[in-house]
């Protein structure tokens, strides 16, 4: 199958001794040009196979539409389904072709249009398979249409057609996106006693789901189930156990499986680097997280940017500014790529370590490493500019963050609204809130209460401004019971790392 170069230096010189190829030689050709990625020269020499005094049989068009729905060239592969539909009858599509481009057209947004085809067939005699149905089923799915894809189950169980592996896994996993456990879970049992024997990816999918629950324990037993299996957990189950432990603060049973599949010879992935990371330093334990950085790049695991804003962000949290600040150095020798992510998570640890003038160099630096300021970048500046009482410096640079194209959100007008209002200044306070009103549709007392909680008068004042009514409680003593409104949007967070099993494949090969 790999040697096309060699079956076409064979076809040439069948041509020069005034040999023609049939049908079925050309149609191996075009399979073969497909399996090396030349689909271009597959859909050349099958235009051609006319000219060679040979007709395109079912096969040949099966395999080059799957060819084309393969490579995301699903608009090819319908005009010559099309051509097929309306030709002269000799050849017409089959269960096989018509699954190939319902999966394609599915796989693309395109379920309404997969769904006509799938009534098509129906209308013309040809019975959906299992495989049909499945690629169908998970279209609806991705669309968040659940009811269709369930009644399309009932429908192929009523067909007398055997849901396999796949049918049931698409189900569960929608099902468990949806927090919808307990029916996944029913459906498991379903699975069982049909016969069809749950896969690894059935038990990560259920675990990945109870775990983002925090339903651990349920998730463990699970866990225990399938270590009984033939197959048994894979990397993705340990990562989605992993996750889970982390999210419940329990770190040291997420290092010890970690242990456990280094011993049974499951290679971490940066995942797993990246969750263990995360685990260790949003409890404190700055120590352990150097050992696996380090531990982590002594295996040969190639840490991304990613893997760096965590361990930057948690040692800021922790009170490591100067420590993250030398990684940062560091890893700028060596020409490491880096989001802004990572930037702005250093740029919060310094300005809350109190060091705004590094944080202020960095931020006006960041053009120069390739990156731009986000709204988040901007709004962390915002916020600690007005916190050390430098309203004039954060109005201006609110200023310039427009005049960059980079819109502030609501969460830096109201850090600067509450900035203003604690400073009394009820003329830029009301300028502040009118360019809330306009971009925000948000003309609302609600607002007010979070901007100038704590300033009374000053809100007072704003909500007549505006034309808004102060609520008839007391004022007074809603701000003896109001605490300080954290203006400032959390420090930037590591990424979540949601652990997710391999994307199914529900394409059919063509024999």
């Amino acid at each position: 199958m790999g040697r096309v170069s060699e079956g076409l230096a064979v076809l040439s010189r069948l041509f020069r001794r005034g040999y023609r190829p049939n049908t079925i030689t050309l149609t191996t050709l075009i399979k073969g040009m497909i399996a090396v990625g030349k689909v271009g020269e597959a859909t050349s020499l099958f235009g051609k196979m006319v000219v060679f005094g040979c007709q395109p049989s079912v096969v040949s068009y099966g395999v080059l539409i799957n060819g084309l729905c393969q490579t995301r060239n699903t608009s090819v592969a319908l005009r010559l389904f099309e051509e097929m539909v309306n030709g002269n009858g000799v050849c017409k599509p089959n269960v096989i072709i018509y699954g190939s481009i319902i999966d394609s057209l599915c796989k693309e947004g395109m379920v309404e249009k997969a769904r006509e085809l799938f009534l098509e067939m129906k209308s013309h005699g040809i019975c959906p398979d299992v495989v049909v149905y499945s690629s169908l089923l998970h279209g609806f799915c991705c669309i968040g249409n659940l009811k269709e894809a369930k009644s399309l189950f009932l429908e192929m169980l009523d067909q007398g057609v055997h849901p396999n592996v796949v049918t049931f896994n698409v189900l569960i996993d929608t099902l468990c996106k949806m927090e919808k456990l307990e029916e996944a879970n029913q459906l498991m049992d379903l699975m069982v006693q049909r016969g069809v024997d749950p896969d690894t990816f059935t038990y990560n999918t259920l675990m990945d789901g109870y775990c983002m629950a925090g339903m651990l324990d349920i998730a463990e037993d699970l866990f225990v189930s399938l270590q009984s299996k033939e197959n048994g957990p894979d990397v993705v189950t340990y990562n989605t156990m992993i996750n889970g432990y982390c999210k419940k603060w329990k770190v040291n049973e997420a290092m010890r499986l970690y242990l456990e599949m280094k011993s049974k010879g499951i290679e971490p992935t940066i995942i797993t680097y990246n969750t263990l990371l995360t685990g260790l330093l949003q409890e404190g334990k700055v120590d352990e997280a150097r050992k696996l950085f380090g531990k982590m790049q002594f295996d040969g695991i190639a840490f991304d940017s990613c893997t760096c804003n965590i361990f930057v962000d948690g040692l800021c949290r922790n009170g490591h500014v100067s420590e993250a600040l030398k990684l940062i150095h560091k890893l700028e020798n060596c020409k490491f790529e880096f989001s802004i992510r990572v930037f702005n998570s250093l740029i919060y640890g310094l300005c809350k370590a109190g060091k705004l003038e590094i944080a202020w160099e960095l931020f006006y630096g960041l053009p120069n490493k390739g990156l731009e300021p986000t709204v988040v970048t901007y709004s962390i500046m915002v916020h600690w500019l007005c916190k050390e009482g430098q309203l004039e410096k954060a109005d201006d640079l609110s200023v310039e963050m427009e005049r960059r194209g980079c819109a502030p959100n609501i969460i830096t007008f109201n850090t600067l609204l509450h900035g203003f209002s604690q400073r009394n200044d009820t003329q830029k306070s009301k300028s502040y809130l009118n360019d809330v009103e306009v971009r925000f549709v948000c003309r609302s007392i609600p607002l007010i209460r979070q901007a100038f909680c704590g300033n009374i008068t000053c809100r007072v004042e704003v909500s007549k401004c505006v034309g808004l009514r102060p609520p008839r409680s007391s004022l007074l003593q809603e701000a003896t019971t109001c605490s300080s409104v954290a203006t400032l949007p959390p420090a930037p967070q590591p990424m979540v790392f949601p652990i997710t099993a391999t994307k199914l494949s529900l394409q059919r090969k063509v024999s």
